[in-house]
């Protein structure tokens, strides 16, 4: 009996919570299949200890008969035999039969209950109308022999007894009872569930928890925490039933790390036994018993226990419907076990674990495939190719291990060996028996002959190869091409293994993988040995002759071969053209000279730096470049030709400069180490390295990516012969950097491209097709070019200043009488000078010679004669010239050059770089190459700005000349006069004593002339300012003169302004805060002029000629407060010494020596005036005061106001001068014209009176 609670039931989704039903065995029987079918259709909310989210499961039930042998014994830890719930039925009415037999059956049934600690029952006392029929007279209500029932057996739980009414009829009334009874039962079992299971899960933490003791088995916790796992499982609650598993995955797993670290447990030791069984992994059982009585009984190896729980977790995903986390796993699963078995140290016969690996990977497979169907699996064949490669993998692994790969077939040992792994395979298991494919049979089949190992080994490698070409994984395709490349060389079948190798070193390539590129280089030379390509051999041959990964003794060997070629002779022996890149690299490329441009005729050598990649020195009879010759380019001119690089630098990843390096295409890994340790004690768990940039390596290449050519370099293309090429004869190139030097052809001009270069060593040459980044250089015919620039910056105007020529005689040659015709300005003469040498110099700049020149001046032409210059070179030589400062008045006809094309006087402009005024000067050159006259420009800045201004003190009159230096150097001004030309009586007396002013950089001179004149002073002044200027550090004799010009208008004083301001009444000095009088006089002082009259005046009544005058009085400091009115008209007699008086109130708002309020008097023209000037749209009257009229203003005079807060011009909305309206308007006297003799004056104000008392007390 023991051994069968003990043994659990297989299928345990069959199995369902026990349920045992005492009582009435009749009445069970009649409502077992209602009950059955209805407990699990509605849905019960699970709630979970420890915080667990709850779940809705449909509960199902075993019920069985009630024997005490069901009940638990102590000690009994299954939980899938035990009873959950306890039923007694009964449908008892009648009171004799309830005392006499039920009571003391259903006393006897708790006893047994209570006896073995099982607290979960439930009576159900079910009503039908038989039982009322049996026995009408001793019939008592059912409420009574309930409440009997409740009060006998539940009287603290009167919910466990429960009432079902007619059970088999179709009514409400039962159909309620129905329902009452199996929410009844559902919330029973979940409560029973809910305590047992967090009973059961407390004994088994605490059975984990004491793992670190003496004693402790896995194999015992496991079988308790699988019963858990098998709980879940009968409920359907898959995912609970993985995590345990899983947990006990995980805790076997960090066992053996621990062991591989030195950390041993006892029980470890079972597990280490030889392995005697390699079947495979078993998944066509729910329940695989076999290994799982052997885990029980702890005689279970490693293996097996792997199996098992792999076994398990499969068949809980395929419920869950992940079947492709089942491969994931399965992969997981293969590679761990290898590496715990070489952990845990475990013997296994050599072979044994690639065959358990091949039958599990096959097994796994074909479980997916049972169920899944054939579009689930195209579509997801990426979770299931790494088994396909594996399972490859491991059976190429047997078939080299039996033999089977080899060209002559297995020997007697092979067999012994193939034997010996069939024998511990065992029997083929019966759920595979019936079958065509198993893994069991493959395998066998596999290992019985050659041919079949062959069939089904490539049968295997295309499938993984389509698959990984399928899901875009070309990297592991080629891969698994190369493996299969591998075998084809076993079997002596090099053409075949040579395109799966070619394959794969284009991953290697491109990729970067140093180490994978030499190795499958090796392979591909060998193939192509076996195969007679010469040409490609022994283009492999030279990348193993320079590649670094090999052995010096290795690459010698390589490099022999090419060598040994080379050397051959005769007729039959034909030339073989390999890639240069292979061979030596071209890292540099420099131009003597380096500007890489020369005239024709001229010296240009090419020297070439070619890193030799051979790992011995080699002879070869020629180096040739081939040159493309472009006509077109030639001719342009000297200015518009491409400066090309002296020096070109090529990357040695590039194709054009040798072989691409194993880095050469794609970024570098960027690797880092990373660390798992344990967060408890900090110790080493694993460590492993991290590639940072894999979203970088990692990703697909295009097809055009690689090169697809053999080796993965660029085609060898002969050399095409041309006229134009650069060669040197018998050159040995040492290992390393070599440098060899051509002379480059410079007769025709043009531009030169280095296209080709080829390397001849004996029947080999080596040809690099295209030298990338162009590599050009031009001969070129250039054009004498003239030009002239200052010596130093900036030239300034009115100083003699050197300006250099230059000429370069480009392919003219000067000869002896050619001279160069400069036409002749006023504003800019050159100067003569004896001692002007012209220079000569190479195109290196080397000075050749120097001699004198010859210059003649005429009136319009100087003649500069020019020494004889050989053709490309330099002549230099420096003249003297003088701009003229514009004096900025007189504009003198213009003139006409030696060509006859009228001259432009040049005009001075802001720089907007400097504050100097720029001039620019032309200059007609006639050169003895050209019919055609060469024009030059030199800009020339003027070191001053002079500003004039007129002063007036009443009736005299000062004119004041402001000289500012805005150059950065110092100057020395001498002789400052003034003089007025077109009045002879007119006396300018000059204020300034010294004879010579030092005018510094960025300062100012101020000259002031007093104006004397006899008769009448003229109301318009031409005067012309004149000195002469120097540097400071110059003498006398090197002055040079300067003229300003300018006019001077309305010069005569019209009007003189007075005011007076009066205290109030009563008081002798004005006082803050009291009213006081200003009263303004405004005088005509002269006869009004013809032009006045006419512009001015208006005839009065009395026949008088008046003219109309502005007034305004401001005080734009606070000082004063203007009362009444501040500004109005007043009518002036145009007659001498007429005067006019106007009174305003003004107050004063502080104490002190006052200014005079401001005083402003503006001409008052009328609408039918003439506007001379435009008026300023800023200055105008604001809108405000725009009521007054011109009538209105004629007729009002002086009672008007306007209040003008600025320049008053005219008065007038905007709008009306813009559409051309007459209006009247107010313009400003000229400077002089209304003389104000109060405009510096003050007043004594006192402070106001204070009439507060104070107190002080003395004592």
């Amino acid at each position: 009996m023991e051994s069968q609670e003990e043994k659990p039931i297989i299928y345990t989704m069959e199995n369902k919570p026990i349920v045992t039903c005492a009582g009435d065995q009749g009445l069970f029987t009649s409502l077992y299949t209602s009950l059955a079918q209805q407990l699990p259709r509605e849905p019960m909310e699970w709630r979970r200890t420890y915080g667990r989210a709850p779940k809705m499961i449909h509960l199902e039930a075993n019920f069985v008969q009630f024997k005490e042998e069901l009940l638990p014994k102590e000690g009994n830890k299954a939980l899938l035999t035990f009873p959950f719930l306890h039923i007694y039925w009964t449908d008892c009415c009648d009171t004799e039969v309830y005392k006499g037999t039920v009571k003391e059956d259903v006393m006897r049934w708790q006893n047994s209950l209570r006896v073995h600690g099982s607290v979960d029952w439930v009576i159900i006392v079910v009503e039908t109308n038989d039982t009322k029929k049996k026995n009408k007279t001793n019939i008592l209500p059912r409420a009574s022999i309930v409440d009997k029932i409740r009060s006998d057996f539940c009287n603290k739980q009167n919910d466990r007894c429960v009432v079902l009414s007619d059970p088999l009829k179709d009514s409400s009334r039962s159909q309620e009872s129905w329902n009452s009874l199996l929410l009844k039962l559902r919330t029973l079992l979940l409560m029973s569930f809910t305590k047992n299971l967090g009973r059961f899960e407390d004994d088994m933490r605490t059975l984990r928890e004491k793992r670190t003791q003496p004693g402790w088995s896995f194999c015992e916790y496991f079988m308790v925490q699988e019963e858990l796992a098998f709980v879940f499982e009968m409920l359907q609650q898959f995912e609970d039933a993985l995590v345990q598993y899983d947990e006990l995955d995980a805790l076997f797993t960090q066992y053996v790390l621990n062991f591989g670290a030195g950390d041993t447990a006892n029980w470890l030791s079972s597990f280490c036994a030889p392995v005697t069984n390699w079947s495979g992994l078993l998944l066509r059982r729910p329940i695989d018993m076999e290994k799982r009585d052997g885990i029980q009984r702890g005689e279970a190896s490693l293996l097996d226990l792997r199996s098992y729980l792999f076994s398990r977790q499969c068949t809980l995903l395929i419920f869950l419907q992940r079947p492709w986390e089942v491969t994931q796993r399965a992969l997981e699963l293969l590679h761990n076990c290898v590496q715990e078995l070489r952990l845990l140290e475990v013997s296994v016969l050599e072979g044994a674990l690639d065959c358990w690996v091949f039958l599990s990977c096959l097994e796994v497979l074909h479980r997916i495939e049972g169920c899944c169907d054939e579009v689930q699996l195209a579509s997801n064949c990426s979770h299931t190719v790494g088994l396909w490669a594996y399972a490859t993998d491991k059976l190429k692994s047997l078939g080299e291990h039996c033999g089977l790969v080899s060209e002559k077939g297995p020997t007697s040992e092979d067999l012994n060996r193939t034997v010996d792994l069939l024998a511990g395979l065992g029997d083929e298991r019966p759920e595979t028996v019936n079958s065509l494919q198993s893994p069991y049979k493959k395998l066998k089949e596999a290992l019985s002959s050659v041919e079949a190992f062959e069939r089904h080994y490539l049968e295997l490698s295309h499938a993984a190869m389509e698959m990984y070409r399928a899901i875009g994984r070309l990297r592991s395709a080629r891969l698994v091409g190369k493996s299969l490349a591998e075998f084809y060389m076993r079997k002596g079948d090099p053409e075949k293994a040579e395109n799966f190798l070619q394959e794969a070193l284009k991953s290697y390539v491109s990729e970067g993988w140093s180490l994978p590129v030499t190795h499958t280089r090796k392979q591909i030379a060998a193939c192509q040995k076996l195969l007679g390509r010469t040409e490609d051999y022994l283009q492999t041959s030279a990348l193993l002759a320079g590649d670094a990964n090999l052995t010096t003794e290795e690459r010698t060997h390589s490099c022999q071969e090419i060598l040994t070629f080379a050397a051959k002779s005769g007729e039959d022996c034909q030339k073989v053209t390999l890639s240069m890149g292979v061979f030596s690299q071209l890292t540099r490329l420099q131009f003597h000279p380096a500007t890489a441009s020369v005239h024709s005729g001229a010296v240009l050598q090419v020297e070439l730096t070619l890193r030799c990649l051979m790992p011995v020195s080699v002879h070869i009879q020629q180096v040739a470049a081939s040159i493309h010759f472009d006509l077109d380019h030639g001719r342009l001119k000297a200015l518009q030709r491409q400066t090309n690089p002296g020096t070109v630098e090529f990357n040695h990843g590039s194709s054009s400069a040798g072989p691409p390096s194993s880095s050469a295409s794609g970024p570098a890994l960027e690797l880092d180490e990373i660390h798992d340790r344990s967060p408890s004690d900090n110790s080493l768990n694993s460590t492993g390295v991290v590639c940072k940039n894999t979203h970088l390596i990692m990703r697909r290449h295009e097809s055009s990516s690689p090169p697809d050519t053999p080796n993965c370099v660029s085609p060898a293309v002969a050399m095409k012969e041309g006229a134009q090429m650069l060669k040197v004869q018998d050159v040995t190139l040492e290992p390393g950097d070599n440098r060899i030097t051509f002379t480059a052809p410079s007769g025709q001009p043009g531009t030169y491209t280095l296209r080709q270069l080829c390397a001849t060593v004996g029947q080999v040459q080596f040809v690099l097709p295209h030298i990338y980044p162009s590599v050009q250089y031009e001969v070129y015919s250039q054009e004498p070019q003239l030009t002239v620039e200052p010596l130093s910056e900036p030239l300034l105007a009115g100083l003699p200043q050197m300006v250099k020529f230059t000429l370069l005689t480009g392919h003219y040659t000067v000869k002896k009488g050619d001279a160069l015709q400069l036409s002749n300005t006023d504003t800019m003469p050159i100067l003569p000078s004896s001692s002007c040498s012209a220079r000569i110099s190479n195109p290196a700049g080397e000075l050749l010679s120097e001699s004198v020149l010859s210059i003649q001046s005429s009136e319009k032409v100087t003649s500069i004669s020019l020494p004889p210059t050989p053709p490309y070179h330099t002549l230099e030589f420096q003249l003297e010239v003088l701009c003229i400062i514009p004096s900025g008045y007189d504009r003198p006809a213009n003139e006409r050059l030696t060509n006859g094309e009228v001259r432009h006087r040049p005009r001075s402009y802001s720089h907007p770089d400097t504050p100097m005024t720029a001039i620019d000067q032309r200059m007609s050159i006639d050169c003895p190459w050209s019919i055609y006259s060469t024009l030059l420009a030199l800009t020339f800045y003027i070191p001053f700005k002079t500003k004039h201004s007129l002063l007036s003190a009443g009736n005299r009159k000062y004119i004041q000349v402001c000289v500012q230096n805005v150059s950065d150097v110092n100057f020395t001004l001498a002789e400052v006069k003034l003089t007025e030309k077109q009045h002879e009586s007119l006396e300018l007396q000059s204020l300034t004593t010294k004879a010579q002013q030092l005018l510094c950089s960025k300062h100012s001179v101020f000259c002031l002339w007093e104006v004397n004149w006899k008769d009448d002073l003229p109301s318009c002044l031409q005067c012309v300012f004149s000195a002469n200027f120097s540097l400071t550090n110059q003498d006398v004799s090197s002055l040079k003169p300067f003229h300003y010009q300018f006019q001077l208008e309305r010069v005569t004083t019209l009007y003189s302004v007075r005011a007076e301001i009066l205290p109030p009444a009563g008081e002798q000095y004005c006082r803050s805060g009291l009213l006081c009088g200003l009263e303004v006089c405004i005088t005509r002082l002269t006869e009004p002029a013809e032009g006045e009259i006419a512009e001015e005046s208006k005839t009065d009544s009395d026949g008088l000629k008046t003219t109309k005058l502005m007034y305004e009085v401001a005080d734009s400091s606070s000082n004063w407060a203007v009362c009444g009115k501040s500004s109005g008209m007043v009518s002036m007699p145009m007659t001498a010494d007429a005067t006019h008086k106007v009174q305003i109130e003004v107050m004063p708002l502080f104490a002190g020596h006052l200014p005079f309020p401001k005083i402003k008097v503006l001409k008052y023209l009328p609408h039918t005036a003439a506007v001379a000037i435009q008026p300023d749209p800023d200055s105008c009257v604001e809108n405000d005061s725009l009521s007054l009229l011109d009538k209105t203003l004629d007729d009002q005079g002086d009672t008007a106001s306007i209040r003008s807060r600025g320049s008053v011009h005219s008065v007038g909305s905007a709008d009306q001068q813009q559409k051309g309206v007459a209006m009247p308007r107010l313009e400003p006297f000229g400077p002089g014209q209304a003389f104000n003799h109060s405009h510096a004056r003050q007043v004594l104000v006192l402070p106001s009176s204070d009439d507060h008392i104070m107190e002080v007390n003395a004592t």
